[in-house]
């Protein structure tokens, strides 16, 4: 194993640059997929490798349910190891199952309590609430996929507003937007490195919906309109606590990007850019990542194996 276990907990660092570059680079569809795969991948494999650290760092320590042939010195020697690194791996351990399983609850009970609170509405496709505060979102699923709006938000818009924001809820709930924030926000939970990835995916996952927004309604600057004035008048409102509700984002850099052109719908960056040497080489820490935890994992499972009796 060696230093082969401890790369995956470092190598999210190599996925920094395509966060902040692929904001602005990449079409928001490629980017949001990309970025979500990258982090469940390293999230997994620190997760794993800080298991295989507990695991042989507190082989040798009294009490530990392991078998005694796990302790042996053949055993300590061939297999590299480390008792403070194995003590500390326990608490951290710890720390990663407690926040996601936080996270999972919290996002379950939202949600449930959501759904509940639409019961006595009618079953069509848009829910709208008597309410004074302004705010709009997309409820996914339930019997069926739902999008949420206030009458105080509906009042704030004009009627090819409305279109375009009914357009940008639908597109969150088609392209299952809430699957990916929630696959980031448990990935940063389990590696604090990364976090820069989650607060991309959730620029990206709204940019990707006021791009099929904008396609829907067939006029950008309409859709740029409709975000800017439903941040103007729900300013200052708090916005749900699931993450399958995607924070507004950026409004000023979400606005400039849909008065500008189309991005292109490339669907991988040429190596010849910063973009695309970043892609790549958040590519290779993934792939980095999973090799060196499974070589650890296999590694270990066969050498301990070899010493359990049977």
């Amino acid at each position: 194993m060696g230093v082969f276990v401890f790369l995956p907990l470092v190598l999210p660092l190599t996925a920094w640059p395509i966060a902040r570059l692929a904001e602005h680079r990449l079409h928001p569809r490629v980017a949001t997929r990309l970025l979500t795969c990258v982090a469940a991948v390293m999230a997994l494999c620190s997760t794993v490798c800080l298991g295989l650290l507990m695991v042989v760092g507190t082989a040798q320590l009294p009490g530990n349910p392991l078998p005694d042939g796990w302790s042996d010195p053949e055993v300590r020697e061939a297999v590299p190891y480390d008792e403070v690194a194995g003590k500390a791996a326990i608490p951290a351990l710890i720390a990663v199952a407690v926040v996601c399983g936080r996270t999972l609850w919290r996002h379950t009970r939202v949600r449930r309590r959501a759904h509940r609170a639409l019961a006595g509405l009618p079953g069509t496709e848009v829910a709208v609430l008597a309410d004074d505060a302004p705010y709009a979102y997309a409820l996914p699923g339930g019997a069926r996929d739902r999008i949420v709006v206030t009458t105080a938000l509906l009042a704030g818009l004009q009627p090819a507003e409305r279109r375009a924001l009914f357009a940008h809820e639908r597109a969150h709930l088609a392209a299952r937007h809430h699957r990916f924030l929630l696959a980031v926000q448990l990935a940063a939970r389990a590696n604090p490195f990364l976090r820069p990835l989650r607060t991309a995916v959730s620029y990206t996952t709204e940019r990707w919906a006021d791009e099929e927004a904008a396609r829907a309604v067939g006029d950008r600057r309409t859709v740029a309109q409709a975000i800017g004035r439903a941040a103007l008048v729900s300013r200052g409102t708090p916005v749900p606590a699931l993450a399958g509700f995607a924070a507004p984002g950026p409004v000023p850099r979400r606005v400039a990007a849909l008065l500008g052109p189309a991005p292109a719908t490339r669907s991988w960056p040429s190596v010849f850019t910063a973009v695309g040497v970043a892609a790549w080489t958040a590519a290779a820490g993934t792939a980095v990542s999973a090799l060196s935890s499974a070589n650890a994992a296999v590694t270990m499972a066969l050498i301990l194996h070899a010493a359990t009796p049977l």
